[in-house]
Formats: structure tokens, C-alpha cells, sequence
């Protein structure tokens, strides 16, 4: 075979490849969104300078928002058990942040100090005064770090299973920065990224790691963490590079002796570890109140959410205002 041959033989298998794998895309992208269980019904949009911001705004008293964990499947729709209690005696803000749910997901460097900016602005703009938050994960060194810069936007502050310290302070290395590069490529990042947000890795990886009982959850709820992982055509690729990339990261140790808010923080029982952070966090917030919660991994709001509706309220003082 000439040269020539070869490669226009070569030529076309590599773009019926191509063709093949833009297919692939496109049906997982259709095929996960289909349900619709990440409903925008009653929703609004912040049409802030990164993107435009889903959130929704229910009930009415002292405002608190609410913000999920930093992760591509996460979105606004893990509060939904808490919801309908608290907004008898709050004004509730759910947001899904920049990247996730049905906020947009540019591509950009999502950076800790990105979302630090969000929140700034999203409690500037919409909620416009002093509020309560709560927040899950990777999430809640966002919220310190905003109220570190100007705590006359923040009043108490919950975090849920926070990430360690140490762990956030990790830096970028040329091995996470390869990773972000292969995500961001149009056709075989997209590929990649359906493979690792795929309903059978989530289910092993995502689900056995992070819940107590993942048997015992609802269908729903493992149906809308993959549904939010494929909107707006997987641009979430652009989220999980940032975060494998450790982009998301920062050195909170500094900010941490800054903070003079009231801080309550969930430490869940279902991972030892857990525990280590919460006292860990304690060695730099000495007032810091803890609390422990069995039969949940990292998201009580989702496997024991009265007991941990019960807790909101100590943190909210409803006991005392009652």
C-alpha cells in the first residue's frame, strides 16, 4: 500500500473515531438529562460577571443560604429535604454554584478564590444584608475565606464534614495540571469525563465512599447527582479539571485566626476521619462548637436529615426564640 493510501486509510479511521466517540457524547449527554429531576421550576438567575448563577429564594425571616459540596454532581437539589422546614421561619437561599447544577459552567480556572467572590457578591446583590450560612465539604473554605475578607456579610456559620486543612493546602503539580489538560480537550476530554462521571463509577466510587447506607437511598437522589454531572452538554469537565488540577484548593490556615463569627460544625461519625477534622479545625477556632452525627458518611442532610434539622435549629437558636 502507498503512502497516499495509507494516509487517507488513516485519515478516515480517525475521523469515523472521531465521529463515533461525538456520537457517544452527545447520546449520554441526552440520555442523563432526561428525568428533569433537578427541577428549575420557581428558580432565578444572578446574572453575575463568571456566568449566570442559579438559586432559588423560599420563605420569609432572617435569611440563611445554603451551599452544597464542591463537587461536578452536586448541586442546590441536596438541601431539598431541609427546605420545607426551615423556610417556615427563614428566608432560604440554595444556590448551585459556578460549574454545577443549573449554573453555568464556563471554561475557566476555578479557583477558591473564584467562589470567594461569588458568595461576596451573591450576599451583596440578592440576599443584601448579614446572613446564616450553612455549607457541605470543600464548600465551607469558601464561606471562611469570604468572611475572612468582610465578615459584616456573615453571621453564624455551620460547615458539614469541612475538608482537611492539610488537604486544602496542597498545591497544583505538573501530574494534576496533565489532568486538567486531557479534561479540557474538546472530544477526548468530554469522553473521559463521561467514563469517570458514568452511573456505574459513580455508584462504586462516589456513593460507597461518601454515604453510610448507599443501598438505602432513594433512586432519585442518585439519578439527580448524575443528571447535574451531565448538564449543559458535560461542561462540567471544566469544574472537575480545576478540582483534580487542586485549583480549588487554598491555605486557609492564615484566615482561619481571622474569623471571629460564631462556627458550629457537623462532624459526621461514619468516617473517622471526620472527627480528626473537626479537631483540627478546632486548634486555630478554639470557640468553635462541635457536634457529632452517627449514620452518616458526609451528607447527613440526605441520610439523617431530622436529626440533622434538629441541630440547625440549636444553631439557629429556635429553641431559644420559641
Amino acid at each position: 500500500m502507498s503512502w497516499k493510501k495509507k494516509l487517507t486509510t488513516g485519515a478516515v479511521l480517525a475521523s469515523l473515531t472521531a465521529g463515533t466517540i461525538y456520537t457517544i457524547n452527545k447520546i449520554i449527554s441526552f440520555t442523563s438529562t432526561l428525568d428533569n429531576l433537578l427541577c428549575k421550576e420557581d428558580g432565578h438567575y444572578f446574572d453575575w460577571r463568571f456566568g449566570k448563577i442559579f438559586y432559588k429564594k423560599q420563605g420569609e425571616g432572617k435569611p440563611i443560604l445554603l451551599i452544597h459540596d464542591l463537587t461536578v454532581n452536586s448541586s442546590s437539589h441536596e438541601w431539598n429535604k431541609l427546605v420545607k422546614s426551615l423556610k417556615k421561619r427563614n428566608t432560604v437561599y440554595t444556590i448551585d454554584l459556578l460549574g454545577c447544577g443549573h449554573s453555568e459552567k464556563p471554561n475557566l480556572t476555578y479557583t477558591n478564590f473564584l467562589y470567594v467572590q461569588l458568595l461576596t457578591d451573591f450576599i451583596k446583590t440578592i440576599i443584601g444584608e448579614k446572613t446564616d450560612v450553612i455549607a457541605t465539604g470543600t464548600s465551607s473554605s469558601f464561606v471562611l475565606m469570604a468572611c475572612a475578607n468582610d465578615d459584616s456579610l456573615f453571621d453564624r456559620i455551620m460547615m458539614i464534614n469541612p475538608t482537611n486543612l492539610s488537604t486544602l493546602a496542597t498545591i497544583p503539580t505538573k501530574r494534576t495540571k496533565l489532568l486538567r489538560y486531557l479534561l479540557l480537550t474538546p472530544l477526548i476530554g468530554t469522553f473521559l469525563y463521561n467514563i469517570l462521571m458514568s452511573k456505574r463509577l459513580s455508584d462504586q466510587n462516589f456513593f460507597e465512599e461518601n454515604f453510610h447506607n448507599p443501598e438505602a437511598l432513594d433512586v432519585e437522589i442518585k439519578n439527580s447527582y448524575y443528571e447535574s454531572s451531565h448538564l449543559d452538554s458535560s461542561h462540567g469537565k471544566y469544574l472537575l479539571g480545576s478540582i483534580l488540577g487542586r485549583y480549588t484548593n487554598a491555605n486557609m490556615f492564615h484566615a482561619l485566626k481571622n474569623i471571629n463569627n460564631s462556627i458550629f460544625l457537623i462532624a459526621s461519625t461514619g468516617s473517622g476521619e471526620n472527627i480528626a477534622i473537626a479537631e483540627q479545625y478546632r486548634n486555630y477556632i478554639p470557640s468553635i462548637e462541635i457536634t457529632t452525627l452517627k449514620d452518616s458518611v458526609r451528607f447527613p442532610q440526605l441520610e439523617t436529615p431530622q436529626t440533622l434539622l434538629e441541630q440547625i435549629d440549636l444553631f439557629l437558636g429556635v429553641e431559644e426564640e420559641s
